[in-house]
């Protein structure tokens, strides 16, 4: 799909404008927020329009497959390299990156309260907690799963990671993230994804902001192909939103910290590198509200596999393996005949990593509260509580709707380490795994 979306919006400062959006999954876009700043007919003019410059950046390599080559060509104030210097190594706080072998823990299941958000000033970079990494994130394979509590907005501070792409989700609180591309805003109950080596600057619209943050190592996020379900439902390309171009061109002392091969470095500018004027091409962030998200299920019998939730994908060399799959457990109906409609007690080769936006989970009722994450790894077993298996196993099967409801799991392929910081946290559960310890044994051999 490969579809051009001209949008002409203007904005000097993109702080005093509402952002604006054009619809669309993985299509070629074209915005300007001054008329006659895109070149028409090239990318690179021997001279652009306003004393602009031409910059491309690429998501992938030159000679990928048309399906799979991400490019935008970004007309500038200045070139990037003017947004750079001499970078200095910087304080990580709590931030990781794998691989990340500090602490070991033994193998169970794991459960965290919300991480309540301090008292003290501190921004998005300040504010990063790595709970699980994966993979490597040199080789470009795996993930890294994080929370952020934010308590002020960046002010003359600019940021862009170099080894991943950057998936929020936000659970209390708004966040505004103003990129080089244009402005997004985006409440609990939506998703933000920032390519990687995108500049980005974090704000935040309310007091403070509490939310949950995939760093993606691998093939860049996409949507899952559906299969015998067809065209349509699941995540609709339609309602996918890019920012049209908005530019900040603002003179004064600020900074760029970038995210490279696990470290942060630091360098000192004189401007905003949110510089870009207009912009076209396919690769660029962008939000989703997950409420437009159509579930598809069984409306008989039986209990489909939670990856009929996908969401969105990071796919792997292995077809039909994920690097990640970011998926959802939405409102839904509930409808299944002689069906135990909790997800089934399993083990599986892949890694869960759940989080909870708002609402109650049916699976666990209780003790997975909003801002909470459980943590079932690589073929460990898991499945309903004592209390939840109960209720599922007598209640009366009428249809009943799920409401007021939202999970996700970020789940990959590979086994997610836990951090040092999630090992010693006082948010961690000790007593998670009680909730199946009440699971009787009911087998009778004299009753069928």
């Amino acid at each position: 799909m490969n579809v051009q979306n001209r949008s002409s919006f203007s904005a000097a400062t993109q702080t005093a404008t509402s952002p604006g959006y054009m619809t669309g999954f993985g299509n070629g876009f074209e915005t300007e927020a001054l008329p006659g700043a895109l070149p028409v007919g090239r990318n690179s003019p021997q001279r652009c329009a306003y004393g602009l410059y031409a910059e491309q950046l690429s998501g992938s390599p030159f000679t990928a497959p048309r399906s799979a080559n991400e490019r935008s060509w970004l007309y500038r104030i200045r070139p990037s390299v003017k947004h750079s210097g001499r970078f200095k190594k910087v304080a990580m706080g709590d931030w990781r990156t794998a691989p990340c072998a500090e602490i070991e823990t033994p193998p169970g299941q794991l459960r965290w309260d919300p991480l309540s958000i301090p008292k003290k000033k501190q921004s998005f970079l300040e504010g990063v907690v790595t709970m699980t990494t994966c993979g490597d994130a040199s080789a470009q394979s795996g993930m890294a799963a994080h929370v952020y509590l934010i308590t002020r907005s960046m002010k003359d501070e600019y940021f862009y990671n170099a080894d991943g792409e950057m998936l929020f989700a936000p659970q209390e609180g708004r966040l505004r993230v103003c990129t080089e591309f244009g402005l997004i805003d985006a409440e609990p109950g939506e998703i933000i994804v920032i390519p990687r080596g995108v500049k980005i600057r974090v704000e935040v619209p309310d007091d403070a902001a509490r939310g949950y943050l995939c760093e993606n190592y691998g093939g860049a996020f996409t949507l899952p192909e559906r299969g015998p379900i067809g065209a349509n439902c699941l995540a609709n390309q339609r309602d996918f939103m890019t920012p049209v171009a908005a530019y900040e061109d603002r003179e004064t002392p600020s900074t760029l910290t970038i995210k490279w091969g696990g470290q942060l470095w630091r360098t000192d500018i004189g401007w905003s590198p949110l510089d870009v004027v207009a912009w076209h091409g396919n690769y660029a962030p962008y939000k989703y509200d997950l409420r437009r998200f159509s579930p598809v299920g069984p409306i008989l019998f039986d209990h489909a596999d939670p990856s009929i939730f996908t969401v969105l994908t990071s796919p792997s060399e292995t077809a039909g393996t994920a690097n990640i799959d970011f998926v959802i457990f939405p409102e839904r109906w509930a409808v299944g005949e002689n069906t135990f409609r909790p997800p089934w007690y399993h083990m599986n080769i892949m890694s869960e990593f759940m989080g909870l936006i708002y609402g109650k989970y049916d699976a666990k009722p209780q003790g997975f509260t909003p801002g909470g994450i459980s943590l079932h790894n690589c073929m460990l077993p898991h499945g309903p509580d004592a209390e939840a298996f109960e209720h599922a196993s007598t209640v009366e099967l009428k249809p009943v709707k799920m409401t007021n409801t939202l999970a996700f799991m970020f789940e990959t392929r590979l086994p997610q380490r836990v951090t040092k910081f999630a090992a010693k946290t006082s948010a961690l559960q000790p007593d998670y795994m009680d909730c199946w310890k009440d699971l009787e044994k009911k087998f009778d051999p004299r009753k069928p």
